[in-house]
């Protein structure tokens, strides 16, 4: 059997794992790396959390857990020196997050003289001799098969605007705000018309009220773009597209299924510009489980 040989976007996450868990007495500096995989911070994010099944945060905050797991059965070190050590800052919120995260409290662990270490308990291998914590063994495995994505050519997208700066589940109200316009200048009636989500950050390295996201409508090319929004362009060429069926809540994960699963296995790059959503119908007239979102990813 031919040896497995990571894709280029494999080999770029096992760096970032391994940068992660060799500092983690320092939170993960995420632009940097971003940057270090030759991705955009959103692009980076999607990726590490398809390939991983959490985001880079969420995995450094887990390691320094398994980090004192050990350190409690294998030290006297007192348990507040333990949780300050992991990033906590009282004993409380500290035994919260080991007990969610291991099903005991810290003391309870350490009482039990818990003698298994947490790579048996979890499923997960050391990343390296040297460090105490423990990396998902295999990645690539979660979602295998499940998403059917298709390559697309298409033409420049002219979209009517408006931005929206805030929370990403609040930019219903930038979707509220497109359809008064739209509505009132008649755009619905053009065929076509549908509503498009663009986002530009990570959520993780972007402050909650600093997202900058955009909602829109279609517009043909010729008709005049109504006061209240702007003209942007989509630019043409190469989509990876998919389309998720179900609650809009579902789309972070559906996002990061095509950009960590499929991605990596299609031997394609993703190009410069924003990835964005097309909705194919609106919550307005149709139950949840049938709201259907079509993800387009642009390809080099």
């Amino acid at each position: 059997m031919r040896p497995h040989r990571p894709s280029p976007y494999e080999q770029a996450i096992r760096d970032a794992i391994r940068a992660v868990a060799s500092n983690l007495d320092e939170p993960p500096h995420l632009a940097h790396l971003a940057a270090s995989a030759a991705l955009s911070p959103l692009y980076f994010h999607r990726i590490f959390t398809g390939m991983v099944g959490e985001t880079p945060l969420e995995l450094h905050r887990r390691l320094r857990i398994e980090r004192a797991a050990t350190e409690l059965t294998a030290t006297d070190m007192p348990i507040t020196r333990i949780a300050f050590v992991a990033g906590y800052g009282s004993h409380e919120a500290f035994t919260r997050a080991f007990r969610d995260a291991l099903g005991v409290s810290p003391r309870e662990w350490r009482h039990r003289g818990v003698d298994v270490t947490v790579a048996e308990r979890s499923g997960r291998v050391f990343i390296d001799p040297a460090l105490v914590v423990h990396i998902p063994v295999q990645l690539l495995k979660q979602g295998v098969g499940t998403m059917d994505v298709q390559i697309t050519e298409t033409a420049p997208l002219r979209v009517a605007a408006t931005t929206h700066v805030g929370p990403y589940d609040t930019i219903g109200e930038a979707f509220g705000r497109v359809g008064e316009c739209a509505g009132r200048a008649g755009l619905f009636a053009h065929p076509g018309a549908r509503m498009i989500a663009i986002y530009h950050d990570d959520p993780e390295s972007t402050p909650a009220d600093q997202l900058r996201s955009a909602a829109a409508v279609i517009v043909p090319d010729g008709v005049a773009i109504p006061d209240g929004l702007h003209e942007l362009v989509l630019p043409g060429g190469a989509y990876a597209r998919t389309t998720h069926v179900g609650p809009y809540s579902g789309l972070g994960a559906a996002w990061a299924e095509v950009m960590g699963q499929w991605l990596p296995r299609s031997g394609r790059s993703v190009r410069d510009g924003d990835c964005y959503e097309m909705h194919l119908n609106s919550p307005m007239d149709t139950p949840p489980d049938q709201l259907r979102t079509e993800l387009f990813v642009a390809l080099v």
